[in-house]
């Protein structure tokens, strides 16, 4: 069964994602999938008193989004491409911009309970501009609801935009500097675009399947079975389709215990190995060679309890609230840029 990619545009209000998105649809002969907002009945309103009616804008723009994605990605990509002018993520960026005290609090407890159930794009393009380009392409479309909107909210918005893509590490992520760029108009701009984005997909590796899981699947733990471009945390969100599935439990205590009977697996598959060589070590002659060919001989059993450690450890990470991609990139991203001889010379140092 072929894989279908599934491509998010996003960007601050005006930016141009639902003009790139048909473009993109057509290019890459992709489904289109639209952001409905017209449909929310206090978006007029809001506009014209944020404080007022934020929470009720903003969840309904999160009911909204959430049962159209939950549905319609899913479906699509079983036969098809796909290229959405929205990403459910971003939802909560807007929460945070409108929102304040018990309206998040609230707000954060059923995003937390949607989100996992919405699957992750193979690629996110983030079209950016200034404030006052912004502004311009807001003016020349002439929505109604939009005339009266506030540049500092735009330049506000836009700003959020910038923040939260610099920690985004859910899906790898294009950024396009739009300001100087006409794709609408100009077929120079287009190619250069579509060119752009149809690189990023080819740079992404096409990745063995996950073991199948029963069509009760949460989507997020269907959506990654197939292959694909996948990253690590699409593996934790495996796991939280796994567990709910079987049943497993979400003991933090039970859970470490797993991982460090399974790190214990591998220290004997390890220590078997060793004792093997060392019988291997007249026939070959070469201590290298012993080890291994010993190895070798153990090394099914070995992957298998090395699979249970990660296995136990993308567990821990979820009922940690742990996002291991993003903590193990900034940890070794401190690592790079440190000196780790004077700590090897000295045993007393932690080695972390």
């Amino acid at each position: 069964m072929p894989y279908n990619e599934y491509i998010a545009i996003e960007g601050a209000i005006g930016v141009g994602k639902t003009t790139l998105a048909r473009i993109l649809a057509q290019e890459l002969n992709a489904s289109l999938l639209l952001e409905v907002f017209e449909e929310n009945p206090f978006l007029s309103d809001f506009y014209a008193d944020r404080e007022r009616y934020a929470f009720q804008t903003q969840i309904f723009f999160l009911l909204s989004r959430y049962h159209q994605q939950s549905q319609v990605i899913p479906q699509t990509l079983a036969h098809s491409r796909l290229v959405s002018d929205y990403l459910f993520a971003k939802d909560r960026l807007f929460a945070h911009l409108n929102l304040r005290g018990d309206e998040l609090a609230m707000y954060e407890r059923v995003h937390s309970i949607l989100g996992e159930q919405i699957p992750t794009p193979d690629l996110v393009v983030y079209l950016r501009a200034n404030t006052d380009v912004l502004m311009g392409r807001i003016a020349m479309r002439d929505r109604p609801y939009e005339r009266n909107m506030a540049w500092d909210y735009i330049d506000e918005l836009r700003r959020a935009y910038d923040a939260f893509f610099a920690g985004y590490v859910a899906a790898p992520v294009l950024t396009i500097d739009t300001n100087d760029l006409d794709f609408v108009r100009s077929d120079e701009d287009r190619a250069y675009v579509v060119g752009l984005v149809r690189a990023a997909l080819e740079k992404g590796e096409i990745q063995q399947a996950l073991p199948e899981l029963k069509e009760q699947a949460p989507p997020t733990g269907l959506r990654i079975l197939q292959g694909g471009r996948r990253r690590l945390g699409d593996f934790q969100r495996f796991h939280r389709a796994l567990d709910q599935e079987k049943g497993f439990g979400a003991d933090l205590g039970m859970n470490f215990a797993g991982l460090t009977e399974e790190v214990g697996e591998v220290g004997r598959e390890i220590k078997l190995a060793l004792i093997r060589a060392e019988r291997l070590l007249p026939e070959t002659g070469n201590h290298q060679e012993a080890v291994e060919r010993a190895i070798a001989e153990r090394r099914q059993l070995l992957s298998e309890e090395m699979a249970d450690v990660l296995a136990y450890l993308l567990k821990l990470a979820n009922y940690t609230g742990v996002d291991l991609e993003a903590a193990y990139v900034r940890k070794m991203g401190r690592n790079w840029q440190r000196d780790f001889e004077d700590r090897f010379a000295d045993p007393s140092k932690p080695q972390s």
